[in-house]
């Protein structure tokens, strides 16, 4: 099993199988609107302009499981997302990332990693190689623009 074997219905209600995704890499990242990490959309958008010519794509991952800081339907956060931030990248129809009813991706990832590895807080993020191997996890308080994730970045696209 890899990454690839999941998939997920988009904001727009469009399927996304990561199998399509096989050869790039993918920074999953849960997000949510009412956070105090929201500003990291700032830092996902960059990377999405500066490395998605070059194989990375970003998967914003909607989610109300911390704090129920997502709280919006899809089609206000899809249109909260371009207007506050400008965003650009993909986004996914709002999931549960923790617990028995998480997404199967968020549920893999666990079990790849262990327990441990499960999102803590919203912005949590973790680099999918081009293999759909599971590559790094970062927590919430490292930004998406950190040099950790950058260099990690740059590695996954060699």
């Amino acid at each position: 099993m890899s990454a690839h074997d999941y998939s997920f219905t988009m904001i727009d209600g469009k399927p996304l199988d990561l199998k399509d995704l096989a050869g790039k890499a993918v920074l999953v990242v849960n997000v949510a609107s009412y956070c105090g990490f929201t500003p990291q959309y700032t830092d996902l958008q960059e990377l999405h302009e500066t490395y998605g010519p070059k194989g990375l794509v970003v998967l914003g991952v909607p989610c109300n499981d911390f704090g129920a800081q997502e709280p919006r339907g899809e089609a206000e956060i899809a249109k909260f997302c371009e207007s506050m931030y400008e965003v650009t990248f993909p986004l996914t129809s709002k999931q549960k990332v923790i617990g028995p009813d998480a997404h199967a991706l968020y549920r893999w990832i666990t079990a790849q990693a262990g327990e441990g590895a499960a999102p803590k807080w919203n912005f949590h993020k973790y680099l999918i190689g081009k293999d759909g191997s599971l590559l790094g996890a970062w927590p919430s308080r490292v930004r998406p623009g950190s040099g950790e994730i950058t260099e990690a970045v740059e590695t996954a696209l060699r």
